[in-house]
């Protein structure tokens, strides 16, 4: 399966393998272990589903910020590095049984997952825009996108049975442990992609952060907190509601850049927003 594509392929392969093992395990127990009685935060169904909808919601929202940092300041290693340890660190802290900390892990897997989950697809892209593997770019990222597969399919065996034998704190560390080694696995390829690591800076057509941050982000988060607010609810809840309401300046960022690329730019965002959206929002919904 390797052999005709870049050594790097297999160390970004399992490294999102691996980052996506400790996500689904944590998603796959999370709203259980919020409503658990004995021991857990014995929540409604109601309130388990809002925070459960919030934290995706925001999961889905900070890459866009994680892949503004690394294209302009951070680089891509760098950012990947950061997301995985931020990840890693947050799932562990989510067997402590504390209402404080459970949200201080919330908020470092939701940073963490902006840093990470953009930044490695478009590393592995930035690998395959050589001449030699150019035309094999379509076949990376159906390979990238098994290794995403495989991750959500074995980790809830391993949640199940670490739940059933030892208990909640178990299952969250070993999503921890999935995540630290898919750094470790990402750490040790560096040599095949370092090249590939090139920020791209500013130029004078680009935005400045902070323009973004206040025309975009900003709005973004108002909008959140408006759909929250709303009386009733338009699509069956009001952690939706808000991330319908959060997700309109965004996309308008995204479609005035669409407009703005050039033919290259707009094939090749294309084919990785099809991938991505496939590989993470379709799952991620689920």
């Amino acid at each position: 399966m390797w052999k005709k594509h870049p050594k790097a392929l297999p160390f970004l392969f399992f490294s999102e393998m691996w980052e996506r093992f400790g996500y689904y395990l944590m998603i796959g127990i999370f709203t259980l272990y919020l409503k658990d009685v004995k021991a857990g935060y014995a929540m409604t169904e109601a309130e388990s589903a809002d925070l459960y909808g919030t934290f995706i919601a925001l999961v889905f929202l900070t890459p866009f910020i994680g892949g503004l940092l690394a294209d302009r300041y951070l680089g891509y290693r760098k950012s990947i590095i950061i997301g995985g340890l931020m990840m890693g660190i947050g799932y562990c802290l989510m067997s402590v049984h504390n209402i404080a900390m459970l949200y201080l892990s919330m908020t470092l897997v939701i940073v963490g997952n902006g840093f990470f989950k953009p930044n490695i697809s478009t590393l592995l892209g930035n690998v395959y825009t050589t001449p030699q593997y150019i035309k094999q770019k379509d076949d990376g990222y159906n390979i990238f996108y098994m290794g995403i597969n495989i991750g959500a399919f074995i980790c809830n065996f391993f949640g199940a049975a670490l739940y059933i034998v030892y208990g909640w704190g178990a299952a969250f560390i070993a999503a921890g442990v999935g995540m630290f080694i898919g750094v470790s696995i990402f750490l040790i390829g560096t040599k095949h992609y370092i090249a590939f690591d090139v920020k791209k800076g500013v130029t004078e057509k680009d935005m400045s952060m902070t323009r973004i941050v206040l025309t975009i982000f900003v709005p973004s988060v108002i909008a959140g907190i408006l759909g929250w607010m709303i009386p009733g609810t338009l699509v069956g809840s009001d952690s939706t509601d808000a991330f319908i309401f959060a997700c309109l300046p965004v996309i308008y960022f995204y479609g005035s850049l669409y407009f703005r690329a050039n033919k290259e730019e707009k094939k090749t965002n294309c084919s990785f927003a099809g991938y991505f959206c496939s590989g993470g929002f379709i799952l991620g919904s689920i």
